[in-house]
């Protein structure tokens, strides 16, 4: 099955080589980690951007993490969709492969879905929102023996990150049902169990030639705008025929789109507007969609069609 959020958004890819300038910010105080951490060398505090000197000796074998300054905020735990910024080296350089401050676009993930590394997902757990740790990560819990672009085989990385927002995601978008009374578009099923809608699109109907954005269930939850980070779950179909092309739920996992950089116009353009906790259904025809150039198992000129649940916002 396709996975959409590859066609959807400009890649954040945590651990993609885009570094840009290497430079950390202005800083009086530097860091001497200890037990092994490398040393924040500049840029010391909560949202500055670090830079970070070479580790010292034989790296750890086993998972590290250390908090430079300790936030008030939550505890994360798993499940929870959190936004961070981070810089990340490898443990024998003193050059970062990545990080989210000179992008100014902080990095949204759900925590221990699966999404980044291992030793993400485990360092981060129980860490405070407001926090900056850094974390220390062998080679089975990172990129292991085939590395990723930049990053070595067998490498232990190191990362400074900063945790600005987590939020609590719920199972399912709930609300009033909204009515369906046209018969020429799909109709979506209004089950608020964390599984996903159905959805029955028209036999011999031709599809709508503009966009669609219908809510299914209406909550009061707040109006999303184009500069939100949207926590979702979805399903998407062929309006020809009826097949799933992507589906969340068959990963058991959510998907976090910053609409700012959604490339499927019909999709930022119908969740635009929307509230928070509602679950919408979407028809986007071609022109708003791939138009004539074919997705895998996406046809050119295809009509898509979309059941999504706004489960919270960044």
């Amino acid at each position: 099955m396709r996975r959409l959020a590859g066609l959807l958004v400009v890649p954040l890819l945590l651990l993609t080589a885009a570094c840009g300038s290497d430079k950390g910010s202005d800083s009086d105080s530097a860091t001497a980690s200890k037990n092994g951490f490398p040393a924040i060398t500049a840029g010391a505090k909560f949202g500055e951007k670090p830079t970070l000197s070479k580790g010292e000796g034989d790296p750890p074998k086993e998972l590290k993490t250390t908090v430079i300054s300790e936030g008030t905020g939550a505890k994360l735990k798993n499940g929870d969709a959190i936004q961070v910024n981070y810089l990340g080296q490898a443990w024998d350089s003193t050059k970062p492969f990545d990080n989210s401050f000179d992008r100014k676009q902080p990095f949204d993930l759900t925590l221990g879905a699966g999404m980044v590394i291992k030793g993400w997902d485990q360092g981060l757990v129980g860490q405070k929102v407001g926090s900056r740790v850094e974390l220390v990560i062998p080679p089975d819990l990172g990129y292991g023996a085939q590395g990723q672009g930049d990053i070595k085989p067998n490498a232990t990385l190191v990362f400074v990150v900063d945790i600005l927002k987590a939020t609590t995601i719920p199972a399912s978008a709930k609300g009033t049902p909204v009515a369906q009374d046209n018969a020429d578009l799909p109709k979506v099923g209004t089950n608020t169990d964390g599984k996903a809608p159905t959805v029955k699109i028209p036999e011999k109907t031709d599809p709508p030639k503009k966009l669609v954005s219908n809510y299914i269930l209406e909550s009061k939850g707040e109006v999303i705008k184009e500069t939100d980070s949207v926590v979702v779950n979805y399903v998407g179909l062929l309006w020809k025929d009826g097949k799933a092309f992507d589906s969340t739920y068959t990963t058991g996992k959510t998907q976090t789109f910053p609409l700012a950089q959604v490339t499927l116009k019909g999709l930022k353009n119908g969740l635009i507007g929307k509230k928070i906790g509602s679950r919408v259904l979407l028809v986007i025809p071609p022109d708003q969609a791939f138009g004539d150039k074919p997705q895998q198992s996406i046809p050119a000129n295809s009509t898509l069609v979309f059941a999504v649940d706004l489960l919270a916002k960044m």
